[in-house]
């Protein structure tokens, strides 16, 4: 079956999630972040994505922006920044600007005028979104922007992946889903749809019943994975 729909996980995936913490490492108030950004920066994200898995498992829902703070606050404290209100704030306010990865936008192009039904589908809030989407310019290309709010449950639930196919009236068979989260393309997969695993930092498959249809270094050969 061809595929007509290409869904697209958020933060991390199309976003560059590290960002944040890169940029204000090189602005001259925070100069204590230089040595440290990278370990900020992943500690951060990692606490992020376990607090979404135990609000999902323990019916503790709340929006992503509340877990997003939640998961920077750990972070600050075990590298020893917990007290640096500005920092905290800076880095908050640049997660509303996070950059897409250099090829995005002309993949998304390429993808767009191929025909496909192109969306979102994340666990950030509905304004989170749109803040990154509009500071990326990718509006124009985007088809929908589906967030797990309208359904109260983070991903992988199945009730995230059950907007798709509600939104383009389409069989799970029909769609790539792509995510730069092992687990999230485990997932997907497990759920019906075909999925791409960008493994940008060449991690080891996860140990899960399912395993992403294709693994990627990065978006670049979406539209010709699609193609074929």
């Amino acid at each position: 079956m061809p595929i007509t729909t290409c869904i697209f996980d958020a933060y991390g995936t199309l976003f560059d999630v590290a960002a944040a913490a890169r940029q204000a490492a090189g602005e001259p108030e925070f100069p204590h972040l230089q040595d440290n950004w990278a370990e900020l920066a992943n500690h951060w994200r990692l606490k992020q994505l376990q607090y979404t898995w135990l609000r999902a498992i323990t019916n503790a829902h709340t929006d992503f922006w509340e877990v997003t703070q939640d998961g920077l606050d750990w972070a600050m404290e075990s590298a020893g920044l917990a007290g640096d209100r500005a920092l905290r704030q800076r880095l908050l306010d640049l997660y509303w600007e996070l950059q897409p990865y250099p090829e995005v936008p002309a993949m998304l192009e390429t993808l767009k005028h191929a025909g496909m039904n192109i969306a979102i589908l994340s666990n950030g809030s509905p304004a989170m979104l749109d803040g990154a989407v509009q500071s990326a310019g990718l509006g124009d290309v985007l088809d929908d922007v589906l967030s797990v709010e309208s359904v109260g449950i983070f991903k992988p639930d199945a009730r995230v992946y059950d907007l798709v196919g509600k939104r383009f009236g389409c069989e799970s068979k029909e769609v790539l889903f792509v995510s730069s989260n092992g687990w999230d393309a485990a997932g997907a997969s497990g759920y019906g749809f075909v999925t791409a695993w960008v493994n940008r930092a060449d991690e080891p498959v996860d140990r899960m019943p399912w395993k992403p249809s294709h693994i990627l270094p990065d978006l670049t050969a979406i539209p010709h994975l699609v193609e074929s």
